[in-house]
């Protein structure tokens, strides 16, 4: 075959790329076990981290199994449905359903010997999807801690919901007045709310704090009857 013939450049390229991508594919679903356990770890650490626990060079799955007790659902009327299995309830799939459709996770948590709730956030940035976790003591309305993160809000304004520095002003903050969920209200620096406890917003950032703010409200709600049910 005449190695400079249009013919031979064209079978030549097809049977690279069908080599590499072959190479590409196998490579991809001999990684998959691990990406997928790389995936579960960090969803521990994120959940250990609304506890206020440090798992930096810790083995996080077992810190996950010491302070996690229970991965319930419950339904909206704050039924248990299943004692475990919340853990891989996936939040953005089941907030595009009917309220009575959906599966919702809880996290039953110990400790020092108190009993702790984690419900999972998820909602929507500025440019692009924000999640989190906040941990509530075991009277379902004090916030014992929070995370928060976001796949691509800027740094330096919106991307500071991932800090400590927001998020620790939550602690000890009340999601419900006189038995009826209210929230937490993020709010501008110098500003109050209302009937709500509030947090101060991220300056320059006011759109993410009020995703915040938004999230917060939209996703506890599901979990009102399970929360006003002492």
């Amino acid at each position: 075959m005449n190695t400079n013939s249009n013919s031979y450049t064209i079978i030549y390229a097809s049977v690279m790329v069908v080599i590499v991508a072959f190479v590409l594919a196998f490579t991809s679903y001999s990684l998959k076990d691990i990406q997928n356990k790389n995936v579960e770890l960090d969803k521990m650490k994120q959940i250990l981290s609304s506890l206020n626990v440090d798992t930096k060079g810790q083995d996080a799955e077992a810190l996950y199994k010491q302070y996690i007790k229970k991965d319930m659902i419950i339904n909206f009327k704050g039924e248990v449905i299943a004692e475990e299995g919340g853990f891989s309830v996936v939040e953005k799939v089941e907030l595009s359903k009917e309220p009575e459709d959906r599966k919702l996770a809880v996290y039953l948590c110990e400790v020092e010997g108190s009993t702790k709730y984690i419900i999972p956030l998820y909602g929507q940035g500025l440019w692009g999807p924000i999640w989190g976790y906040v941990a509530l003591d075991g009277d379902k309305n004090t916030v014992y801690g929070t995370y928060f993160s976001h796949a691509g809000e800027t740094p330096g304004l919106g991307a500071e919901i991932a800090t400590e520095g927001f998020q620790a002003p939550f602690i000890g903050k009340h999601i419900m007045k006189d038995n009826n969920l209210v929230s937490i209200a993020v709010v501008k620096p110098g500003k109050t709310a209302a009937g709500q406890d509030y947090v101060n917003g991220i300056s320059g950032g006011t759109i993410t704090s009020v995703a915040v703010e938004d999230m917060l409200k939209k996703c506890l709600a599901q979990y009102n009857q399970f929360l006003t049910n002492k």
